[in-house]
């Protein structure tokens, strides 16, 4: 007796594919985003220049834009993690501190990304490992046409021993 072997099809092959890019950009988000969460990094002052915002329907999302300076280091044009409308006015400084992540500095609050990061990589790992945890249904073996257990017969007219009966008498 052979041991079970399902294929994979072309849809598993593709969720996989699906799981295998969340996992990547899980894996490439993770040392920023635990780093923002400890609030280990270069700190520095992040001084404000302006705020961008974007109105979604319900909401209104905004972040500040400016400066951050740490010793020798300035990188302009960073965003302020978490920062809303009101946290600041223009030319306001803030105690802040770089991970390293492109575009963003974070306050001494840090922040939670790492639970969506620790999300997108439990659905990566979750969709990679779909076909070994689908249910598998076992493949029936045909047998030889005749054989018994092979199907159902096939219809050859009325049995001798099933013709018409009356039980009427005349």
């Amino acid at each position: 007796m052979r041991p079970s072997t399902t294929r994979l099809s072309a849809f598993d092959l593709v969720v996989a594919a699906g799981g295998l890019i969340l996992l990547l950009l899980a894996v490439q988000n993770l040392g920023p985003a635990l780093a923002a969460f400890r609030g280990d990094g270069a700190w520095g002052t992040f001084t404000a220049r302006r705020v961008e915002c974007v109105q979604h329907p319900g909401h209104e999302q905004c972040t500040w834009l400016g400066e951050f300076r740490a010793g020798r280091t300035v990188r302009p044009e960073v965003a302020f993690y978490g920062g809303e409308r009101g946290t600041f006015t223009p030319g306001q400084a803030a105690r802040a501190f770089d991970t390293g992540r492109r575009g963003h500095v974070y306050g001494p609050g840090g922040s939670n990304e790492w639970i969506a990061v620790a999300l997108l990589m439990l659905a990566g790992l979750g969709l990679v490992s779909r076909p070994l945890w689908r249910p598998r249904r076992p493949r029936r073996a045909r047998r030889p046409a005749g054989e018994p257990g092979a199907g159902p017969p096939a219809d050859t007219g009325p049995r001798p021993d099933t013709g018409s009966r009356t039980d009427i008498d005349p």
